[in-house]
């Protein structure tokens, strides 16, 4: 059974359903406005997603989304009105598409690039199906390889003929030609009659005819539509442009292309923001919010942070370092480069979403006597393994790699950074770092520099703990507070160093003093340390999985030598970590202070 909207959707006269989509983003900016989420994306595809899933016979139809960041006004119209007002929130709505939440989400989309390959799958597994399959790409998917290994192996399935690709265009960056030449030639393109002709010469022309017919086709294309000669070259017909915010546009286009044979594309314009005049005036500071005010737009500022210490760390380095360059896949602002990007516009390289490519460019800059430092959020990290195994650790060249958002998020399963850890630790020649606080990035990257070798330094988002921060010896931690002798002894990284501290003030008040130690690196890990202390109850506190971790570390260490136990407080291995407030993730899994101090004095009265 269909939702009660999207049913109403289908049946109200046309003129209504502008006042539907209005009321669609006037939905989005208030639950966006109160618990964080992507604005500016989602406002400017609104009318896109209302036409398709009142032109399309959803869930029957599939629509993919190329990061499901946009699909907002999707969720609303597939009956989850009530959980999309905790947005994000442990009892809401994911921020992104996923199949567990509902029947109208054929795949997870939380990372670029996914979803013509995903939906070029449920062609292909159901080739001669009558249904169609929608993949809606932004046009930063077109520079990440993922979508164009897909673009090539589309032509040779048989079940392609389902597909329709929507290129959503929000930044004009090969929307050149859209004009009235464009939208008439679209109009006759597009037409039953048009391609009632094109279908009978196809049929009944000779070889020779049918190839000039042809070339006159291209050629009537090239002229008024140069983006139609990749993608018909990929063997995909083209539409387009349409304006992608215009009912009026988009519901007739819709219909028609429904109709006709894919594999095809369709090129529409939106403006991101669409609707919400802050959102639309300034598009990138609106992408991901944390809330806002939902008439002015008014955002609380939090200065300071990692990613700023990161980007003033670059910024300072690099002016007496001419070596010294920026590389990060379509994470400027995210990662604080922007400044640098001002100050170095020469040394500062975004290669779009494109990880792998990004970092395999900068293991190629570090071979040609740069001195790379390239930027990731941990989740987007995982796409470029490879790279860092085979053109960085194998080259053995001085690249630096820093690791934004090391740790659980609000995003959910998509974007928790907690599992790049074990891969990385088994890695040659890659030294692996871990920041507790701000005031370590600077002493870090200048120690990551003198080693002449692939350096990963991770660090969690927003603050962490205030101190003074020590200099920097490879593989030696950093004893925070010394305990009494035979005490439990607590090792943390990152920020959980901090609930490591606030746990053993707890454990002082019941008569118990600990030992704290910031582990600092992963890789290579303080041994000699951890043996020091193995007559010790030892506990490990990460915000990562606790499979190929601190724990998995402190494990491997202790296990050939006589010890006195081992445990971890981390995230089960166990378990998809769900979207939340990154606050109650950790309270329901015993990661917070209370919970680690009261386990610890349990085990140590038992033990």
């Amino acid at each position: 059974m269909l939702p009660p909207r999207l049913k109403k959707l289908r049946s109200m006269p046309e003129k209504e359903v502008a006042e539907e989509a209005a009321k669609l983003r006037s939905e989005i900016i208030d639950s966006v406005s109160r618990n964080g989420g992507h604005l500016a994306s989602s406002c400017g595809c609104v009318e896109l997603i209302t036409a398709l899933h009142r032109v399309f016979d959803t869930p029957e139809d599939k629509i993919f989304f190329d990061v499901g960041h946009q699909a907002y006004a999707h969720k609303l119209l597939t009956g989850r009105e009530e959980g999309f007002s905790r947005l994000r929130r442990k009892d809401g709505v994911s921020g992104f598409t996923t199949p567990a939440e509902s029947e109208f989400d054929p795949a997870v989309s939380g990372h670029a690039g996914c979803a013509l390959s995903a939906a070029l799958g449920h062609c292909a597994a159901n080739p001669d199906a009558k249904t169609r399959v929608i993949a809606v790409i932004g046009d930063g998917a077109l520079g990440c390889g993922v979508t164009f290994e897909a673009f090539n192996h589309a032509s040779t399935l048989k079940g392609s003929k389902r597909l329709i690709v929507i290129l959503n265009d929000n930044r004009m960056s090969i929307s050149g030609n859209v004009g009235a030449l464009s939208k008439a030639l679209n109009r006759v393109i597009a037409g039953k009659s048009y391609n009632r002709i094109r279908n009978f010469f196809k049929k009944m022309l000779s070889p020779r005819l049918k190839k000039f017919i042809s070339r006159l086709d291209e050629a009537g294309k090239s002229v008024f539509l140069p983006p139609a000669l990749l993608f018909e070259t990929l063997g995909f017909r083209y539409f387009g442009a349409v304006d992608g915010n215009d009912l009026n546009e988009l519901l007739p286009t819709l219909a028609r292309i429904k109709e006709i044979d894919g594999p095809l594309l369709l090129h529409v314009i939106t403006r991101k923001g669409y609707g919400c005049s802050y959102a639309e005036a300034e598009p990138t500071r609106y992408h991901g919010i944390s809330g806002c005010d939902p008439d002015t737009g008014e955002m609380s500022v939090s200065a300071g942070g990692f990613s700023a210490a990161f980007g003033e760390a670059m910024e300072l380095l690099a002016e007496g370092n001419p070596d010294i360059v920026a590389v990060t896949p379509a994470m400027l602002e995210g990662t604080g480069l922007s400044g640098f990007r001002k100050k170095f516009p020469d040394r500062c390289f975004d290669t779009g979403i494109a990880e792998e490519h990004a970092l395999t460019f900068a293991a190629g800059l570090a071979a040609g006597g740069k001195l790379p430092v390239c930027a990731f959020y941990d989740t987007f990290l995982q796409r470029s393994l490879d790279g860092i195994y085979h053109d960085a650790a194998l080259a053995n060249v001085p690249l630096i790699i820093a690791v934004d958002r090391a740790g659980a998020v609000a995003d959910g399963p998509t974007h928790h950074g907690i599992y790049n850890c074990g891969f990385l630790r088994s890695i040659p020649n890659l030294t692996v770092m871990t920041l507790r606080t701000e005031n370590e990035m600077i002493p870090a990257l200048k120690y990551a520099l003198t080693l002449k070798s692939p350096v990963v330094i991770r660090y969690p988002k927003g603050r962490g703990t205030p101190g003074k921060a020590a200099e920097f010896e490879t593989g030696r931690a950093e004893i925070l507070q010394k305990g009494d002798a035979n005490a439990p002894v607590l090792w943390g990284i990152g920020s959980e160093c901090a609930t490591a501290l606030e746990a053993a003030e707890l454990l002082k008040k019941k008569g118990i003093n600990c030992t704290v130690i910031n582990a600092r690196f992963l890789k290579p890990f303080d041994k000699e340390l951890a043996k020091s202390f193995a007559g010790c109850r030892q506990f490990s506190l990460e915000d990562h999985s606790l499979s190929g971790g601190l724990y998995s570390a402190l494990s491997e260490t202790l296990s050939p030598v006589k010890n006195g136990g081992v445990w971890g407080f981390g995230w089960s291995p166990e378990m998809v970590i769900p979207h939340g407030e990154v606050s109650q993730l950790k309270a329901e899994a015993g990661l917070t202070a209370a919970a680690a101090a009261e386990k610890i004095e349990l085990l140590t009265k038992i033990f």
